[in-house]
């Protein structure tokens, strides 16, 4: 399975800046938003969701992003995120992040983050 990046780049530039689009999809409705700080050497993730989706927005550091299809008997995959890639974590697809520097990063999620939803649509597994 090959894991999709996007590498985003700025689409409008003038001499006050520029502007990125981040997510841009119709069918994906974000109801949270995440900021996340993680120190370098740390594991995080290591769970697949029911149903819930998420973009992961890689502002700051370095992170090696993995990932395995829970429906099929699947092997585990990695890319490596930079400032400016975007990955989807879809459902029943398993993934963990490992952050080989200190990193920044947006989870865009398709569900809201309350603890008991989010725990009730969480299954653990050790990828990494």
């Amino acid at each position: 399975m090959a894991i999709k990046v996007i590498k985003t780049k700025p689409e409008f530039v003038d001499e006050r800046g520029f502007i990125s689009r981040i997510v841009n999809n119709s069918k994906f409705p974000i109801k949270s938003v995440l900021y996340i700080e993680r120190k370098a050497g740390t594991v995080s993730a290591n769970h697949f969701h029911k149903k819930d989706a998420h973009y992961i927005y890689c502002i700051k550091g370095k992170i090696k992003y993995y990932e395995k299809d829970m429906r099929k008997k699947g092997k585990l995959s990695f890319v490596i995120l930079t400032p400016g890639d975007l990955v989807l974590s879809k459902p029943m697809i398993a993934h963990a992040t490992e952050f080989l520097e200190d990193t920044v990063f947006f989870a865009f999620a398709a569900e809201t983050r309350n603890h008991k939803a989010y725990e009730d649509d969480t299954v653990r597994v050790k990828l990494v």
